[in-house]
């Protein structure tokens, strides 16, 4: 009987990615820390406990709640999401018992949260040095990886995939999308910036900027569009649910994205599948999918007209590139395929 613990913050995230290797175990227990009434987990176990480590009390008490969890269900394998206080915990509470763990690493567990202090950044070359599997969503996060860990691990490269929607709902219209957070890590000022310089190009105002998502700048975003005199080009729509964002990446030719730090995003993949060519800050993980002035424009210059560059692709080309590239690599068929094979690898190892 193949039995999988999965121990995880309660997040979108890790509903759909039980749900994508749901069929390949008998038996998931999973090991969170709130409850989420909206979430559908189906008939899988779940336990709660709490992951924060800067009480002692409720350190030892979630070490050792999580190694009664393990010695009572005995799983075939444990996989822990994110790199952070969960995985910390379940390394000292799977010592003795040692049960194969894997460990997924998200974008900020190793690009921006080593950075905040002294003391998780030891924590998180701990767990690196320590833990024996992993799997991260780029190359470039597993190489930063190895380099924190001063060591080669053995991580597999793949993400959790989406839903490729193959029917049109819309026809594409003159429009630029944007769906990632408010928040000043994800730079949406520059791109309503980027967008009033292409616009001071164009004769009419036939094209559109659509910002989804919410978040902290929303004000001082709506404040920049009046001051650039654009407010009527650019229209923010909130939080969307999942039909809602398909629409938009259905009408939309060009998907925009320049945050200062970022792995592989979903919505990147998303977009690409549904026929948007990518406008992407210059990072590692975006270098991955995106040829510059091939299947996307890769932005290393905020201040440049890069909006007006991405029109010069050869559109139906990029596409096709694009459609390629997703069904290879970032359908949920696909990565399901690749967490699975490693299962396998692991478990018959252990036996």
């Amino acid at each position: 009987m193949k039995k999988l613990l999965i121990i995880s913050t309660n997040t979108i995230h890790v509903v759909n990615y039980i749900h994508l290797i749901r069929d390949y175990f008998d038996e998931i227990h999973l090991i969170t820390n709130t409850k989420e009434e909206i979430f559908f987990y189906g008939d899988v176990k779940i336990s709660y406990t709490d992951f924060s480590i800067r009480n002692p009390i409720s350190f030892y008490k979630s070490i050792g709640f999580i190694r009664n969890i393990i010695n009572k269900e005995n799983p075939s394998i444990i996989h822990v999401q994110q790199i952070t206080n969960n995985a910390f915990l379940t390394i000292l509470a799977n010592r003795k018992k040692n049960i194969p763990a894997i460990y997924t690493a998200w974008g900020s567990d190793v690009l921006i949260n080593p950075n905040k202090s002294f003391l998780l950044s030891k924590m998180i070359k701990y767990i690196l040095r320590h833990a024996q599997y992993f799997t991260s969503d780029s190359k470039f996060m597993s190489d930063v990886m190895d380099k924190m860990a001063g060591r080669k691990l053995n991580t597999l490269i793949a993400n959790f995939g989406i839903n490729i929607e193959c029917s049109k709902i819309a026809e594409k219209q003159n429009v630029i999308y944007s769906n990632r957070q408010l928040k000043k890590l994800y730079r949406i000022d520059k791109i309503i910036e980027a967008f009033a310089r292409f616009m001071l190009n164009k004769k009419s105002n036939d094209w559109k900027l659509i910002i989804g998502a919410d978040g902290e700048e929303i004000l001082v975003l709506k404040a920049l569009t009046k001051k650039l005199k654009i407010e009527n080009s650019v229209d923010f729509v909130g939080w969307l649910n999942k039909e809602q964002n398909s629409y938009y990446y259905n009408v939309a030719k060009y998907y925009i994205s320049i945050p200062e730090s970022d792995a592989t995003s979903i919505s990147l993949l998303e977009a690409m599948a549904l026929g948007c060519i990518p406008i992407l800050s210059d990072l590692p993980a975006n270098r991955e999918w995106v040829e510059h002035g091939r299947n996307g424009i890769i932005v290393n210059n905020l201040n440049h007209n890069f909006i007006e560059e991405a029109l010069k692709i050869d559109y139906n080309a990029a596409i096709d590139i694009n459609s390629r590239i997703i069904a290879e690599h970032g359908t949920k068929e696909a990565n399901r395929e690749k967490f699975i094979k490693f299962y396998e690898q692991i478990i018959s190892k252990a036996l």
